[in-house]
């Protein structure tokens, strides 16, 4: 971090919000970006109570996203 400061480099974070959603849905609408990666778990819809024990143990489950799907 020390680094980045010297050279007057700045990062910023955000979380996924009503501000950033639109875009990103339209990255993904345009393939212009791969969400695959992002989804380190998924489950069907019927094992909904796994899914979210997954997400609340993320850091043991090392789970980033959870991926629910009807089929």
């Amino acid at each position: 971090m020390k680094a980045l400061v010297y050279q007057n480099i700045t990062l910023t974070t955000r979380l996924v919000d009503t501000v950033t959603t639109p875009m990103l849905l339209r990255m993904l609408a345009a393939g212009s970006l791969d969400s695959r990666p992002l989804a380190t778990h998924r489950f069907r819809l019927d094992d909904i109570m796994r899914a979210y024990d997954t997400f609340a143990n993320a850091a043991q489950e090392k789970a980033l996203k959870v991926v629910l799907a009807a089929a």
